[in-house]
């Protein structure tokens, strides 16, 4: 019987080759988890992970001239509600004088002048009123607004400058400061509205993607 015989099942089982222990990493670089390859050099990288809303990516900030514009919008929005709320008032002052005028008086010229003027006011009042609902809606939607909200302020504002320069002919005309200051008032309070509306930062801030 020979222990080198490899079919004699009671022989001396062969001897394997001694394996040699993995070797360590080299100096200066981390230890991976079990399972997890060795992400050094010339091994591929993992892929980053991608942005989402409310995560690494921060919302975008609204432009500076943006801001003032908004501001603007808010101030012109209180001055058309004390100019509404004042002619108010006026129209109905002035109707309580007409109908006192008929009643001393009779129906006469002067009485339904002053009815007439007084409607005339009254509608003025409920316009002035309705541009500051539209002048507190479109700052509000400055936020989440699209073009529509863009265009609709740029056309607000361009509107509002030609209003300015027709106060400021009269004011010419009538060679009134006050008249002068809230012309130029007007004019630029609608150029910075429209200007908001019309930069590249303004196109951009109501092109931007929404989640």
């Amino acid at each position: 019987m020979s222990f080198g015989d490899p079919n004699n099942p009671y022989g001396q089982p062969p001897q394997q080759p001694p394996v040699a222990p993995p070797a360590a990493p080299g100096y200066g670089y981390p230890q991976a988890p079990p399972g997890v390859p060795p992400q050094g050099y010339g091994y591929p990288q993992q892929p980053a992970y991608p942005g989402y809303p409310g995560g690494n990516m921060l919302p975008p900030t609204m432009p500076g001239l943006m801001v003032t514009a908004r501001v603007l919008l808010y101030i012109v929005a209180a001055v058309q509600i004390l100019i509404g709320i004042f002619a108010i008032f006026g129209a109905a002052t002035l109707n309580d004088a007409s109908n006192a005028g008929e009643d001393t008086f009779g129906n006469n010229g002067f009485s339904n002048l002053g009815h007439d003027s007084a409607g005339i006011i009254l509608v003025v009042a409920l316009l002035f009123l309705g541009l500051a609902g539209l002048s507190i809606t479109l700052g509000v939607k400055f936020s989440r607004g699209g073009q529509g909200i863009r265009i609709t302020t740029m056309i607000y504002g361009i509107l509002g400058a030609i209003f300015g320069v027709l106060i400021l002919i009269g004011a010419a005309n009538a060679n009134s400061t006050a008249a002068l200051v809230w012309a130029l008032l007007w004019i630029g309070f609608g150029g910075v509205m429209a200007a908001a509306m019309i930069v590249q930062s303004g196109a951009a801030w109501f092109n931007r993607p929404r989640y």
